[in-house]
């Protein structure tokens, strides 16, 4: 187990690198550090945003990161060298989520506090493309296999939609309070969501129909991630533990306990052998079992 501790102030994100060993993580110290999960060696820190981050998300291809700050700040980057190909303006504040499109020429961005929009916009020029209107969002990732974004909000609902109409709208409303994080399953059939209710939900994506319902937190959910295979769910929250689940069975398969405060983040490695998991200012990296 390895931990980071290079921010000197709480880390709200952590990003894996899609192709490469490396992790980017963001908070409160208004920087965005990329670093070697291995070593620990800080390889770059980025210090474009004047305000608190709260998002962060690699493009496909590994090149660029896409940082989001309290201030509606969106900068996209190169990851190598920190030079800022673009900055979108779009939101008025706290920008909470961001996500690419698979094919990388699309950002969707969430807006929180005194914004409540998902914008989708393109990823080099900024150019707005569709604003889709759902109270303070707290996730809004895209589709792996379509033009689709799922957002989950603090009254309650997850709402999935077509990217670039709103249309094909479905609505979720099982959980019993905010909805802080949402994921897609690999092939795009299955979403889950979590939140305030301290459960994780499996849904149809184009039915809206619960499948699986995860009950093993006790305190709200702040974080989920599915496994790049697809079988398994990461999932942490307010009882300061991570726990690993199978994503259709709701069996538990690993419990972490080395956080002392409540996760904020998470994140799989490429291979799906290693978690990083954000708590207070630091990052621990941990093996998964198999």
């Amino acid at each position: 187990m390895n931990y980071y501790s290079g921010h000197s102030d709480k880390v709200f994100v952590v990003a894996w690198s899609p192709h490469e060993d490396l992790i980017a993580s963001a908070g409160r110290d208004r920087t965005v550090q990329v670093w070697e999960p291995s070593t620990g060696r800080c390889l770059l820190t980025f210090d474009g945003h004047s305000d608190c981050l709260l998002s962060l998300a690699w493009s496909p291809d590994g090149q660029y990161i896409a940082s989001g700050c309290t201030a509606g700040i969106i900068h996209v980057w190169r990851a190598d060298s920190g030079e800022v190909l673009f900055t979108y303006c779009g939101h008025v504040r706290f920008v909470r989520s961001l996500c690419w499109s698979p094919d990388g020429h699309y950002i969707a961005s969430g807006g929180d506090y005194r914004d409540s929009t998902v914008q989708v916009w393109e990823a080099m020029t900024g150019k707005l493309l569709f604003t889709h209107a759902q109270y303070r969002i707290f996730a809004a990732p895209w589709s792996p296999t379509a033009a689709r974004v799922v957002s989950g909000s603090f009254d309650g609902t997850v709402q999935a939609w077509d990217a670039f109409t709103g249309d094909n709208l479905i609505i979720y409303r099982a959980h019993a309070g905010p909805v802080y994080a949402v994921a897609w399953s690999l092939d795009g059939t299955a979403i889950i969501s979590a939140g305030q209710d301290a459960t994780v939900h499996t849904w149809s994506a184009q039915m809206g129909n619960t499948t699986h319902i995860y009950r093993g937190h006790t305190h709200a959910i702040k974080a989920l991630a599915w496994s790049p295979d697809g079988t398994s769910v990461a999932s942490g929250g307010d009882d300061a533990t991570v726990q690993i689940w199978s994503a259709f069975a709701e069996d538990p398969i690993k419990t972490y306990t080395g956080h002392t405060s409540w996760v904020r983040s998470i994140a799989w490695s490429p291979d799906g052998r290693t978690l990083a998991s954000v708590s207070d200012e630091t990052v621990h990296v941990w093996p998964v079992a198999h």
